[in-house]
């Protein structure tokens, strides 16, 4: 792939100003000064959805305390359920919504249809769950998200024995036909195009007759702390995952736990308040910070200082402090892809970016969109085979659109901290995976100090 330098988004102005007439842009606040602010976040996207998948897998109920309560997981909700799975809503002391109490089913039982929306948790997740449901189960997605790869999980399937109709497409709409049961065995895939591919594999694999030994065979394997992630839940409930070399896992047929279980905080959607320490200068805090995380957004505390911040742990709080001076970058970030918009959105000075590839094929193409909104904006952008460079220059006001990506959109809300006149064209992205993001990020900036 050749460089491409974006000088202007693809957009039409006119449609910008028939936005702005209906309403339907949201003004990014800007900063009045530093920062002095402690965010308390909801739970985390990543371990709420795998945590739903095992307890309904597992061997008797389980209690999900402050899951995280948005698009995304409410997605997963809605397609266990229409397996068969019983998801109560209970109290709890989670200031974003109600505990999750999960009974798994008898027997999981397809005909029925799971609506995806624009969750890649839920499209690579339950395929194998519905492939041990007894009937069919099509699946099927916003039209934005029936582009998203799909065709690793659809070969899996097949190379393991179960019927899949999709029309030769390897994408989106296509249908499970369900037998109740996967014979399971050694596969081989390329899951170069996201970790999900390996991790939806993993967490059905206990209930294979056969278990599953898993190879992946691509030139490389993206956000690696995913899988780490996957294997951790796993093991939490009981199941061991072997890992004899890299890129090859085993997993035995074995029962799968109940567990209750506390969700933790969503350290990935930390990113953007945490960057804003160093957008705006000042201090901010992110509660419940755990000791020990297999989330990727803990990298945030090894990532932010490169760009000149500090970093502190005190308890269950990270702090980030910087005087809003930033510093220019060099980073492989192809353990962190998620991390990218908000990290490009912090670029002041010459950065580059790299091993984020497979960030194009996420909500939207996030490389291209990032270099177009800068550019957008005034600023320098080019994108790379795997990842940008960005070149300091003034940036000026005006529409960042979000492409119905939540880190588009909360990426651009971090550059209306410092640029006045930031107006974001879909906010409402955001409640994929954050629906409180916009009155969280008004919160942070009462703390602003003139």
């Amino acid at each position: 792939m050749l460089e491409r330098k974006y000088s202007a988004p693809e957009f039409d102005p006119l449609a910008d100003e028939r936005l702005e007439a209906a309403g339907a842009l949201w003004a990014a606040p800007t900063a009045s000064g530093p920062l002095d602010a402690l965010v308390h976040l909801p739970g985390s996207k990543s371990l709420t959805n795998r945590e739903l998948v095992l307890a309904g897998l597992a061997e008797g109920p389980s209690l999900l305390r402050a899951p995280l309560h948005s698009q995304d997981s409410d997605r997963m909700v809605e397609a266990l359920t229409a397996l068969g799975t019983r998801i109560e809503r209970v109290p709890g002391d989670s200031p974003f919504g109600p505990d999750l109490l999960v009974t798994p089913a008898s027997e999981l039982t397809g005909s029925t249809t799971i609506e995806c929306g624009q969750a890649g948790t839920v499209m690579r997740f339950t395929p194998p769950l519905a492939a041990l449901a007894l009937g069919p189960t099509t699946f099927d997605a916003d039209d934005s998200a029936r582009g998203r790869p799909m065709g690793t999980m659809v070969d899996a399937l097949r190379s393991l024995g179960v019927d899949i109709a999709d029309d030769g497409r390897g994408a989106l709409p296509f249908t499970v036909h369900g037998t109740g049961a996967v014979v399971g065995g050694e596969l081989t895939i390329d899951a170069s195009r996201s970790s999900q591919f390996v991790s939806g594999l993993l967490l059905a694999a206990p209930r294979f007759e056969r278990g599953l030994v898993l190879h992946h065979a691509g030139e490389r394997l993206p956000s690696l702390p995913h899988i780490e992630m996957t294997i951790a839940v796993l093991a939490a409930r009981g199941v061991a995952v072997e890992a004899p070399e890299p890129g090859t896992w085993v997993v035995a047929p074995q029962p799968i736990r109940a567990r209750d279980v506390d969700i933790e905080p969503d350290l990935s959607n930390a990113a953007p308040f945490l960057a804003a320490a160093l957008a705006a200068g000042g201090r901010v805090a992110v509660a419940g910070w755990p000791r020990a995380t297999t989330q990727v957004g803990a990298q945030l505390a090894q990532l932010l200082p490169r760009f000149g911040a500090s970093v502190a742990v005190d308890g269950d709080r990270l702090t980030v402090s910087s005087d809003g001076r930033i510093s220019g970058v060099d980073l492989d970030l192809s353990a962190a892809g998620e991390l990218a918009p908000a990290l490009a959105a912090l670029a002041a000075t010459p950065s580059t970016l790299t091993g984020i590839g497979h960030i194009r094929h996420h909500e939207t193409d996030r490389l291209a969109a990032l270099a177009a909104e800068i550019a957008g904006l005034g600023g320098s952008a080019t994108e790379l085979p795997d990842g940008l460079r960005i070149e300091p220059r003034q940036l000026h006001g005006g529409v960042w659109h979000s492409y119905e990506d939540h880190r588009m959109a909360t990426s651009g809300a971090l550059i209306g901290l410092r640029v006045p006149g930031v107006a974001i064209a879909g906010i409402e992205s955001t409640a994929k995976t954050m629906p409180e993001f916009p009155e969280l990020w008004r919160d942070l900036l009462r703390g602003a100090r003139p």
